[in-house]
């Protein structure tokens, strides 16, 4: 698998999530607008996601697959993102709902094609599943949490997240591409 580099010392997975939070803060006008310098971490990642955590409920979680060398400004495209997920509308994110949201990052590796996608290792690997104008992604984590099997894992996505057949993972015309994630959140790095 193509390994993107991978946020390596606790300080700049503190950076981030700092960064993270203040462009969630400027956005909701809880922070100071010209608040925090955008960390620069050098290297290239496959990508990012950002999530929002109210304990263990999923308040908001977007990312992107598009190659980045700037980090930050990747981190702080997507958490604004992640702050108007579509799923949340009549439950948006709020300024007094900041402090007690968790914030959790997942940097990813550039996503590759696989010709075997049951043999992808739950837990270690992310996927995404695409076919004609649908596609569907989870993160790595979602089958451990889950307990899924590789070929449930393969199932769900595109069941609940490509919106086609449980087994349109196996027929040829549709693309699996696998990634990992290297996740990190607040109460993590502290």
């Amino acid at each position: 698998m193509s390994r993107s580099r991978m946020i390596e010392s606790t300080e700049d997975r503190r950076l981030l999530l700092r960064w993270a939070r203040d462009t969630a803060e400027r956005f909701l006008g809880a922070g100071d607008r010209g608040a925090g310098e955008k960390p620069a971490i050098a290297g290239r990642f496959g990508g990012a996601f950002v999530t929002f955590w109210q304990g263990s409920t999923l308040r908001g979680c977007v990312g992107t697959f598009a190659p980045t060398r700037d980090i930050g400004a990747t981190i702080e495209e997507v958490t604004l993102s992640s702050l108007g997920d579509s799923r949340f509308v009549s439950n948006p994110i709020t300024t007094s709902d900041l402090g007690a949201l968790e914030i959790e990052i997942s940097v990813l590796t550039t996503p590759v094609p696989t010709d075997e996608p049951a043999s992808l290792s739950p837990g270690r690997h992310g996927i995404i599943v695409r076919r004609g104008g649908r596609s569907g992604c989870f993160l790595p984590k979602v089958a451990s949490e889950r307990g899924w099997s590789a070929e449930e894992f393969l199932s769900h996505c595109c069941t609940m997240k490509a919106g086609m057949s449980a087994d349109a993972w196996r027929e040829p015309d549709t693309e699996v591409l696998l990634f990992e994630a290297e996740a990190f959140s607040d109460s993590q790095v502290g």
